[in-house]
């Protein structure tokens, strides 16, 4: 095939073109996959079927305590509440709380929350975006209480 301009297309031509082109997909493709691979946060547990095993009775549990919880951010602060089935604080035995992105766990923080009176708190500057707050509770009666939540900062 020739032009106007006298330019010939040649089978190298057209080859280059292709691997050109599949050259830069595969690249992203595998740019792509190792910062999934990288940035992926793990498994949540060792053996999913241990933990299942268990979880209707540890669900019950949680359940026979009647909490409610939730996390916000405010002025620098992040607060973590936890209220009765009257809607009082309550102060746990223990509280930890991980602190993360959805995707990234080197991102992951584990405050010392202190508590106020009303609920927990910790001075901890967050960028803004979605965060997961990961709470681990012991009541006094040595019931142990988890729940992921949702923090959303800056929205």
């Amino acid at each position: 095939m020739t032009t106007d301009s006298g330019f010939r297309l040649k089978g190298w031509h057209v080859l280059a073109g292709f691997v050109g082109a599949f050259g830069v997909i595969i690249s992203v493709n595998v740019y792509m996959a190792t910062q999934a691979i990288r940035t992926f946060p793990g498994l949540e547990v060792a053996n999913s079927y241990v933990a299942s095993q268990q979880f209707d009775t540890r669900k019950a549990a949680q359940e026979k305590l009647g909490w409610t919880v939730w996390a916000d951010d405010a002025e620098g602060m992040i607060h973590l509440k936890i209220t009765d089935r009257d809607g009082a604080p309550v102060r746990a035995k223990e509280v930890h709380a991980t602190i993360g992105h959805p995707t990234m766990a080197s991102a992951d923080v584990t405050p010392q929350f202190a508590w106020n009176g009303q609920f927990y708190e910790v001075p901890l500057v967050l960028a803004g975006g979605k965060w997961i707050v990961r709470l681990e509770a012991i009541a006094e009666d040595g019931t142990l209480f988890t729940q992921r939540l949702d923090l959303h900062i800056g929205d």
